[in-house]
């Protein structure tokens, strides 16, 4: 039980326009988590709320009375940022670094980036721009958030697949000890790791990269083949990772202190998993009928 109560285990959350950081904790705390990840705006466009320093400081107390470390929790970078394209690198720059200004203003420590996607101009270039794009970020950037750069699926022109892309991306950052990395267990098995074979993966990542840069783990199963190169999540154990091999990573004693964050499917594209699939990993017992037994939770609450 020693080691449960220290995992630190939880999803993604909502942050809305009135309550902001406070239904984020609140949602958390609903599924029993120990952190958690969530984003500052819509992850589409930029439309963006002021932060709320009121909301904030009340979200701190409430993450204090419930055991969660804010130096655990996460935030994502919204999808629209592609720091890999030249033609826009401007704005990436410019909205990256508001971001990360938001992260500092709401006390986050580390902000999830996907590298980007170079569009058709090539690999080399791409990190070419990657690099120069989070350069020009932290010469001007001053604050304590970490940006994480997420290993990636291989879907189209994306960097980031694997580990010695990443290491180009990192090895050309003036500022690297203020970027680490953020690991993704659907994207890694579908860029071709082979998660059955976990410590030879991590033997990797340490001998390229180094595990002192990991600071945050997505975990999600996938419905699709090792090396696939298509990025969709499955609900734990349900995929083509399952369940023991995900406990395995979720467990790892070299990863013990790195916050693991879900992003699993909503079941029938509306009920939230994480709390059952919270309990699920907590206990190390797969639930075959997890997904009926989530239906019936949330219609049960609705007919309350």
């Amino acid at each position: 039980m020693e080691q449960q109560n220290k995992l630190l285990i939880g999803s993604h959350v909502t942050f809305n326009k009135k309550e902001q950081l406070v239904a984020s904790v609140e949602e958390a705390i609903s599924y029993g988590a120990t952190t958690f990840m969530f984003y500052t705006g819509a992850p589409q466009n930029t439309q963006r709320t002021e932060i709320d320093d009121f909301q904030t400081i009340k979200a701190m107390k409430l993450m204090k009375e419930n055991g969660i470390d804010q130096n655990a929790v996460i935030v994502h970078a919204p999808y629209i940022i592609n720091l890999a394209n030249r033609d826009n690198l401007d704005f990436g720059v410019s909205f990256l670094k508001e971001e990360l200004e938001r992260c500092s203003m709401l006390g986050m420590k580390y902000l999830v980036l996907h590298p980007g996607s170079h569009v058709g101009k090539g690999k080399e270039e791409g990190i070419a721009t990657i690099r120069k794009g989070i350069n020009q970020v932290l010469e001007t950037y001053h604050g304590n958030t970490m940006i994480l750069l997420e290993t990636m699926a291989g879907k189209g022109s994306e960097i980031g697949s694997n580990f010695l892309e990443l290491k180009e991306i990192l090895e050309g950052i003036t500022y690297s000890n203020r970027v680490g990395i953020c690991l993704d267990t659907c994207h890694l098995n579908d860029a071709g790791y082979d998660l059955t074979n976990f410590d030879q993966v991590l033997k990797e990542l340490d001998q390229i990269i180094g595990l002192d840069k990991v600071k945050c783990i997505h975990i999600n199963d996938s419905k699709n083949e090792i090396n696939s190169h298509k990025d969709r999540h499955e609900n734990i154990g349900f995929g083509t990772i399952g369940f023991d091999p995900l406990l395995k990573i979720i467990f790892h004693e070299k990863l013990k202190d790195i916050p693991k964050i879900l992003e699993t499917p909503y079941i029938d594209g509306e009920f939230p998993p994480y709390k059952q699939e919270i309990e699920m990993i907590q206990e190390k017992k797969f639930h075959e009928n997890l997904k009926e037994e989530i239906v019936k939770y949330y219609q049960k609450r609705l007919q309350a």
